[in-house]
């Protein structure tokens, strides 16, 4: 009997061993993923973890883009952050300026002894999260831009062809509300549509400095004829419901997709909702082209965010990272979660994955947001924008938006006034990281 009890001892505490000595070690991923594409992301954490029992992603939603950073600082501060955290494109410079706080992905790849080959990455995206000498940053996850979405149905129905000018849209959106809609076309994410991507698409700087990228020392330069008249023909717009502004976000999108309004310009990862959501046939295109201003279109500039690592924890738990990364950018996870969502697949080999599968001929126009980004090479004005404080920027230029949409300011006050609030932030993110 006491054999037998000292058997069961010895083997429970052989057991308690194993567990520990085998014991995986979690990786933390904050993220601002809600609704379907939080359930994606759980999906893309818990099959990287069946693929091995060393580590272990704990994926943890923080709320929106501007909730989940302002956590992951106060975390950092505190000394509980996350190993992982997803922050906006506008984050970037934010992220850039917090010394101390940032492990560079490519530098903990190569710590990690992960192999990593930056060739591997669409240019237009990695492009954006690398430091001036080309060491990235930050892991690019989920990239999109603006593309023009349309009802084919009720464009059809309305006699009009697909635009392709901003001329083409005005006549459209009139022929849509002249047969019946309550509105001919609307956006979201404004700044990011009509300014950043606006400015980009027709080669216009937003600000000195190559847009930031070249320095913290800049100014806005948005306040400009070309962006103001477009802006004013647009508010003018209002007057028949032509257009319709509903939200800063993605706030319009039930218009769209209950059948009230025909157009609507926002990022190609309102794929997945389109899907869910739409009862006709939609489409997309690719943004219209202002001709007063240039003939042919540059390229757009994405959005969405990337994934950061954050400095202070152990070096296994950093190969555990490293490891997630490489699973994470891998053809068959990039071409699902492009296919499912309708973000940009970082890499070339995903893109080329999705064609081989038939994806872009089944779904004709899904293409459209990797089309316009790779539509020429960047230029000093097109390669994106990194200025301090953009978040709150954004919160500026949509305030003075909608005084413009309310009919309380011209486009050219507007501007005038984003840009002057816009600099007073600007430098006083130059000063805090002196």
């Amino acid at each position: 009997m006491k054999h037998s009890i000292l058997s069961s001892m010895l083997a429970a505490g052989a057991l308690a061993i194993s567990t520990a000595a085998y014991a995986e070690v979690e990786v933390q991923w904050w993220h601002a993923m809600g609704g379907a594409n939080g359930e994606r992301v759980d999906k893309i954490a818990a099959d990287f973890n069946k693929t091995q029992s060393e580590y272990k992603i704990v994926p943890t939603y923080k709320g929106n883009y501007t909730e989940t950073m302002t956590a992951a600082i106060a975390g950092f501060r505190a000394k509980q952050h996350p190993h992982i955290v997803q922050v906006f494109e506008v984050g970037t410079a934010t992220m850039m300026a917090a010394k101390g706080a940032v492990y560079p992905m490519e530098q903990l790849m190569k710590d990690a002894g992960e192999a990593f080959d930056k060739s591997d990455y669409l240019p237009a995206v990695i492009s954006y999260y690398q430091t001036p000498e080309g060491e990235l940053l930050s892991m690019p996850f989920n990239s999109s831009t603006p593309v023009l979405w349309y009802n084919a149905d009720a464009l059809k129905a309305a006699g009009v062809d697909v635009p392709k000018t901003w001329n083409d849209v005005k006549s459209a959106a009139q022929a849509l509300v002249g047969n019946g809609m309550k509105c001919g076309v609307s956006f979201g994410w404004q700044s990011w549509v009509m300014l950043e991507n606006f400015s980009a698409w027709h080669d216009i700087p937003v600000g000195t400095k190559e847009n930031g990228f070249a320095g913290f020392d800049t100014e806005f330069t948005f306040n400009n004829d070309q962006v103001t008249a477009r802006l004013d023909d647009i508010a003018a717009m209002s007057a028949d419901n032509s257009f319709v502004y509903a939200g800063r976000r993605g706030d319009s999108l039930p218009m769209f997709t209950n059948g009230e309004c025909g157009m609507w310009m926002n990022s190609s990862a309102y794929y997945g909702s389109m899907v869910s959501q739409a009862k006709f046939d939609f489409q997309q295109t690719m943004l219209p082209i202002d001709t007063n201003v240039r003939a042919t279109p540059q390229n757009s500039i994405i959005g969405g965010a990337t994934l950061w690592a954050l400095a202070g924890h152990d070096s296994e738990e950093y190969k555990g990272v490293a490891k997630f990364m490489t699973y994470l950018a891998s053809p068959e996870v990039q071409a699902w979660w492009h296919q499912e969502t309708g973000y940009v697949p970082i890499t070339t080999a995903a893109y080329e994955l999705s064609k081989k599968q038939g994806f872009y001929n089944t779904n004709p126009g899904t293409d459209t947001a990797i089309i316009q980004l790779s539509l020429n090479t960047p230029t000093a004005n097109s390669r994106g924008v990194r200025f301090g404080n953009f978040v709150q920027v954004r919160d500026v230029i949509n305030e003075e938006m909608e005084a413009l949409w309310a009919g309380n300011k011209t486009a050219k006050e507007a501007m005038d006034a984003a840009v002057s609030r816009g600099n007073v932030l600007l430098r006083k993110f130059e000063r805090s990281v002196k």
